[in-house]
């Protein structure tokens, strides 16, 4: 009986406190969360380039969080389910809210319905993610993919006219009705498709690149300053580009892989 006491004792004072470092990463998550959730508030004063900002806050917390966790060995099932409701809200309604009312807003009867496919889309994409973790690990050609455009990739895609037309003002088509609506429709295709891109979280880099990556780091710094819209602008490009070339390496190595079987 006094065994029994102690051990309720104990499971009292354990709830009475925590160790930081176990909340740590919540803390960052919820850092993500408020500044994807300012980017709303930014988005219906229409201050664009604020709510851009908030949204790669959004996507910088968000990357953190997960390193933090896997750094401090504190990982949770209810820090990956605050991390989803996180990503839903700054990379699903935060860009939907910012381009509704950047353009679509003057799109009669159908503006709201591309708003509301990305939101789906990415509702449906982080449910996807979230039930493939319990699936079987998958074949090690996948080590360096995606299965879909990932979140915040996603919103980033979304918004790259945005970021463009701040210094190109004179390429109307970007605040075109049609083209931000088919953007819209085609990052959320995109976003719950099987289609693989590419990811960096396993990637390794052979020695003798360090010194060139670590000269177009500096370099991407320097034009973050000088230009920042424009930059991201093209990063983003570039990004789309890279998924019909990711599709191809992964079909190869798909085929590699099968043929050593």
């Amino acid at each position: 009986m006094e065994k029994i006491n102690k051990k309720i004792l104990m499971s009292k004072q354990k709830l009475k406190s925590l160790p930081f470092r176990k909340i740590a990463p919540n803390l960052v998550t919820m850092l993500a969360l408020c500044a994807g959730a300012t980017s709303i508030r930014y988005a219906i004063h229409e201050e664009w380039s604020k709510a851009i900002i908030c949204i790669f806050l959004a996507a910088f917390f968000d990357m953190l969080d997960g390193r933090v966790a896997r750094m401090l060995k504190t990982s949770s099932k209810f820090g990956a389910e605050l991390d989803s409701l996180s990503d839903f809200v700054s990379f699903g309604v935060s860009p939907a809210v910012l381009i509704y009312q950047w353009t679509l807003y003057d799109f009669p009867k159908f503006g709201w319905f591309f708003c509301l496919l990305f939101i789906i889309g990415m509702a449906m994409r982080l449910a996807r993610f979230n039930t493939m973790l319990d699936e079987e690990p998958q074949p090690s050609y996948w080590q360096n993919f995606f299965t879909g455009v990932p979140a915040p990739a996603a919103a980033a895609l979304a918004i790259m006219p945005i970021m463009i037309s701040f210094d190109f003002p004179e390429l109307e088509f970007l605040r075109s009705n049609f083209f931000m609506a088919s953007i819209m429709l085609v990052v959320a295709l995109l976003m719950v498709s099987r289609i693989p891109t590419v990811s960096t979280k396993k990637l390794k880099v052979p020695t003798y690149l360090f010194i060139p990556m670590m000269i177009l780091v500096a370099l991407f710094a320097s034009f973050i300053i000088s230009q920042p819209w424009i930059t991201l602008g093209i990063s983003v490009f570039l990004y789309a580009l890279s998924i019909p070339v990711g599709v191809f390496i992964f079909l190869d190595l798909k085929k590699k892989y099968e043929e050593d079987i």
